[in-house]
């Protein structure tokens, strides 16, 4: 599984602690930055790349990472293909795959520690998206509205 990985200044630290841990499990990574910190970059120019590999199919998942995790998931949202949440619990990190086949994950590096945010990337990796068919009208329905 090729997994993008992106953080402005707010979520480099906490990128760069994910990284680690994603490289022990040997994952293969693409990372979009940032490589310094640097607390006059925006998000937007290291989270749309990101978000254009997976909604490309150039990364199977991406975990974005900003200061409160909201602008990175804001931005990703506007890439067709994207199906990205603001995850800060465990439920949600797997759920959003298993029913709504979620492919990138936004946190907060300034709000969810990173024990808690580990535990979320794993589940969200190790998760299955279902297609039941509940699920699939639900998701045509989304798909919709991105034309094309």
């Amino acid at each position: 599984m090729v997994i993008g990985i992106a953080a402005d200044h707010g979520g480099y630290e906490l990128k760069q602690m994910i990284r680690q841990h994603l490289e022990q499990q040997r994952f293969t990574i693409i990372d979009f930055g940032a490589y310094l910190l640097n607390t006059a970059d925006d998000y937007p120019d290291f989270v749309l790349p990101l978000a254009e590999a997976v909604g490309g199919g150039k990364a199977d998942r991406g975990i974005a990472v900003c200061g409160s995790g909201v602008g990175a998931c804001i931005a990703a949202n506007k890439v067709k293909g994207v199906r990205a949440a603001l995850i800060s619990e465990h439920f949600s990190a797997h759920q959003g795959v298993e029913d709504d086949d979620m492919n990138l994950i936004c946190l907060g590096g300034r709000v969810v520690g990173v024990n808690a945010a580990i535990e979320f990337v794993d589940a969200f990796l190790a998760a299955k998206y279902s297609g039941a068919a509940r699920h699939e009208r639900r998701l045509a329905k989304v798909k919709k509205i991105e034309g094309p």
